[in-house]
């Protein structure tokens, strides 16, 4: 829909009631209309001046639809929500936790779970008898390895990559607002450290993609004085380098130069005559090996803030690759983040998103078991992105070996995401995805950032309750024992069978174990990536 068709119910509105008026001569029956489309009038412009509702803004009085399909009776509902599950990538039940939580809303439910609880598959926290009391929902990590010498003391709840490009100005600086006013963290996504990341005040993890943008030389290469210049920023708390992503591993990108503004080429430090490549691959190691001396020196150059990187897990043998070479050389990243492939993006390839690349369950347990087989687990600590949205999603996270979570969509959510599936089309409903400044002027930066900041305490207060009702005084303390699962009718097992913490050292010991752990470890080494037809 075209900026001028948004707005036409509301010109047409001020027509009808101006031409009424000037027909009250002819006729007293003009007064009618007069009325209700001057009424009209009036509600259309206050929503273009209103700063609580994006799509009001964007679709004055048509807007209003969305609204009052929103209070149809509970019953059919949730016949929608039902039948929509399987068609988004989030379902309507999820959106409504977040914006309620977003907006200080009671997310309490009458009459029972929605859950189909006696399915295959449904998976709950056990509880205890004897519930613990937490004082704070403040829950936090320090990252930070032997060779840190700045470690960031991080919430264990935090905003995912998005870029600035992906999302609008006003979206960025919501986001990064909020984090300030949480005192949690704001990954910048691939796209670099933009004005909007800056605007807010909050620490800011910044992604290192394939296309170094914010530090790269003229050709693309990286550039390390850039880097070092950047990476010095006091906003910046922690050096995230990007190997792969979730939703499209393995996958590189281009931005065409028409879509380049001023703006997105001072955040990338590219020029705006040409199109932008982000490369499948990175050009400043080819080796698990040179990895790892990569590291080294962005740690060295940042200095000495955390470095670490971040990957969806395809070939197991690859990482097993770059955890030899950790060993090999005694440096380690001070964090890795555990993509699944669950992540969204408005940039992939079908397939890619449906077909490709490892779950964040199966990914994270894998990652966290090879790096206790190598003894180094106590080292580094673990993130972990995916459709991560409610506690229970953080606590079963942390119980299958994460130290922390990121969310992406949850606090696109909280910002006035509707998930539209219109990303890729710069015609985002809300603001959110969209670099059209006549869109992005509907969402008001102070009053989404203060729903960003609800979203995150909300959340963690929830949290600490599962935690207190498990028993335990904070969640990193979740295992996962305490993980019940449905796996068939009258028949449940516990996370601790399924998803087992692997003995410490057990593959520098050569220890034989029921998952091929071994089997691959011994193919791996931290001269080279092993060929990709020879296993995963």
């Amino acid at each position: 829909m075209t900026f001028e068709t948004r707005f036409l119910p509301l010109m047409v509105c001020a027509v009808i009631a101006v031409g009424s008026l000037l027909m009250l001569g002819v006729s007293y029956w003009f007064f009618v209309p007069m009325v209700v489309f001057g009424f009209m009038t009036l509600v259309g412009v206050r929503d273009l001046f209103q700063t609580t509702h994006a799509v009001l803004r964007n679709y004055p009085i048509m807007g209003h639809m969305r609204y009052l399909l929103e209070g149809i009776r509970p019953e059919i509902r949730q016949y929608l929500i039902e039948a929509d599950q399987d068609e988004e990538p989030f379902s309507r039940e999820e959106r409504s936790l977040v914006y309620q939580r977003a907006k200080n809303v009671e997310d309490a439910r009458p009459f029972g779970t929605k859950q189909r609880v006696y399915d295959s598959g449904y998976q709950w926290i056990t509880h205890s008898v004897q519930p613990r009391h937490i004082e704070s929902s403040d829950f936090r990590v320090t990252i930070g390895g032997p060779d840190c010498r700045q470690p960031y003391s991080a919430s264990i709840y935090n905003i995912s990559a998005m870029s600035f490009g992906s999302l609008s100005g006003n979206a960025i600086q919501a986001l990064n607002t909020g984090a300030k006013l949480g005192g949690f963290a704001h990954d910048t996504g691939e796209g670099s450290i933009s004005r909007y990341h800056r605007a807010g005040g909050g620490d800011l993890i910044w992604e290192l993609g394939s296309g170094y943008f914010g530090c790269r030389n003229h050709d693309g290469s990286f550039n390390a004085d850039k880097f070092a210049q950047r990476a010095a920023e006091p906003e910046v708390k922690m050096i995230e380098i990007k190997l792969s992503q979730g939703a499209k591993p393995g996958h590189g990108g281009m931005l065409p130069a028409a879509k380049i503004t001023p703006e997105i080429a001072e955040a990338r430090d590219i020029p705006m005559d040409q199109d932008c490549i982000s490369p499948a691959a990175h050009s400043a190691f080819n080796t698990p090996l040179e990895l790892c001396h990569w590291i080294a020196q962005l740690r060295e150059l940042s200095g000495g803030k955390p470095i670490g990187f971040k990957l969806c897990i395809g070939h197991r043998r690859e990482f097993m690759c770059i955890v030899k070479a950790m060993l090999d050389t005694n440096i380690t990243p001070d964090f890795i983040v555990i993509d699944g492939k669950e992540g969204g993006t408005g940039a992939a390839p079908l397939e890619f998103s449906n077909r490709l690349g490892m779950p964040l369950v199966e990914g994270l347990t894998f990652a966290h078991n090879t790096l206790r087989g190598a003894g180094i687990r106590d080292r580094i600590k673990i993130g972990a992105s995916a459709k991560i949205i409610s506690s229970f999603d953080i606590a079963r996270t942390l119980a299958l070996g994460a130290d922390w979570c990121n969310s992406a969509r949850g606090f696109m959510f909280s910002i006035g995401c509707i998930q539209a599936q219109a990303c890729h089309t710069n015609r985002c409903p809300v603001g959110v995805a969209t670099q059209d400044p006549s869109r992005s002027r509907a969402l008001d930066v102070p009053d989404k950032a203060q729903r960003v900041a609800n979203f995150h305490r909300n959340t963690m207060d929830a949290l600490k309750e599962m935690t207190g009702a498990a028993g335990l005084d904070h969640p990193s303390k979740f295992l996962p024992h305490h993980l019940m699962m449905r796996v068939k009718d009258r028949d449940m097992v516990p996370g601790s069978e399924v998803y087992p913490y692997l003995p410490e050292g057990f593959l520098l010991r050569g220890e034989e174990d029921r998952f091929g752990y071994l089997h691959r470890w011994t193919r791996a080494r931290a001269e080279g990536f092993a060929p990709i037809d020879d296993g995963v």
